[in-house]
């Protein structure tokens, strides 16, 4: 009897499920002969500083509070909180009508020191000219010589006038010593100020250093090697100079120390809390690359290569970063293979780790 075309049709049907289910049930095979080499490194140790760690809280190398050097009514602010201000740019302008009218009158003073100089030196040469005939006597040509000298010196106090003025009318703006942040405005528009009262404060960021405490304990060898770094996040920053302060702090016996960091150094801000490793020595620690790692939810796993080359996902415990290095604590052994390339050797994975 010939099966009817609804009954073929149920058998192949039911040969496909058999057939997907008995694929389904197992794991992607390892590379065949034929496949293509991973990209791998072989896990050695290597010789990496040995840090204690410290706290630490970073600070601006420049910053300041910019206060008024004359007298006047503050005009015109130009920047507020948190506006970034080039350096040498007016920050904020005084009236300074009493400063421009000192001014006008030093020019004033000066055209007339230049005038009595110019008629005490004619003189001068005509009664000089005079003594030589013998016209006149010597008491003249002192008293020419006299009036010559006193003009020179009243033009001479003149120039000076006209400078001081100057440097007053200069002073109606006030100008930021170096390019940064403002943190804090002191003053409103309309207020009066005197010389000293404080205007507006600012830092820079482009120059950040880092205070902390060095142990009594360490602090020879961290004068020894003079090298330590800041954690921050993933980042490790190493520091561009160390200064130790020669007294120690009663009664914690720490020595207070400063680092100052890298031109440019990024997502840091003055005020903020890191960690600092102060260098006492190196250690053999076994680093990976960072792109070998493979991120899954909270846990971190590398790609390890067997010797027969099959592929297996291993989790493990990364420490801090070295460069484009990281340090594995724990989940690795030296002398193992790990992939370099996550996204071909996941294809490629024999086992998965145990959960």
């Amino acid at each position: 009897m010939r099966p009817t075309p609804t009954a073929r049709n149920v058998a192949a049907l039911a040969s496909l499920t058999l057939a997907l289910g008995a694929c389904g049930g197992k794991s992607p095979p390892a590379a065949g002969p034929g496949a293509p080499s991973l990209a791998r490194v072989t896990v050695a140790p290597a010789r990496t500083p040995l840090e204690r760690f410290v706290d630490g809280t970073i600070e601006a190398v420049n910053q300041a509070t910019v206060s008024a050097q004359t007298s006047g009514r503050i005009a015109e602010i130009y920047y507020d909180v948190n506006d970034v201000v080039p350096a040498g740019a007016v920050i904020m302008r005084l009236r300074g009508t009493e400063q421009r009218a000192g001014l006008q009158g030093a020019e004033a003073a000066l055209t007339e020191a230049k005038a009595r100089d110019a008629e005490a030196a004619t003189n001068y040469q005509r009664i000089a000219d005079m003594y030589q005939r013998r016209v006149v006597s010597k008491a003249q040509l002192d008293q020419a010589t006299a009036n010559r000298d006193a003009a020179a010196a009243r033009l001479a106090a003149a120039e000076a006038g006209i400078t001081t003025a100057r440097e007053g009318v200069g002073y109606t703006e006030v100008r930021a010593p170096y390019g940064g942040v403002v943190t804090k405005r002191l003053v409103q528009v309309g207020e009066s100020v005197s010389p000293g009262t404080p205007l507006m404060t600012g830092l820079s960021l482009k120059d950040l250093r880092v205070n902390t405490n060095v142990p009594q304990s360490i602090v020879t060898q961290v004068r020894l090697l003079k090298k330590a770094a800041v954690y921050v996040g993933d980042k490790r920053i190493e520091a561009a100079k160390i200064t130790i302060f020669p007294e120690a702090a009663a009664p914690s016996s720490t020595f207070r120390a400063r680092l100052d960091l890298p031109s440019g150094a990024v997502d840091l801000a003055p005020g903020m809390y890191v960690k600092v490793g102060l260098v006492i020595g190196d250690a053999d620690r076994l680093l990976v690359p960072g792109s070998a790692l493979v991120e899954r939810s909270e846990v971190t796993g590398v790609y390890v290569i067997g010797q027969k080359g099959t592929v297996s996902l291993r989790y493990v415990r990364p420490g801090h970063h070295f460069g484009d290095k990281v340090e594995i604590l724990a989940g690795l052994a030296a002398g193992e293979q790990v992939a370099l390339d996550p996204i071909a050797a996941s294809g490629r994975v024999s086992s998965e780790p145990a959960p």
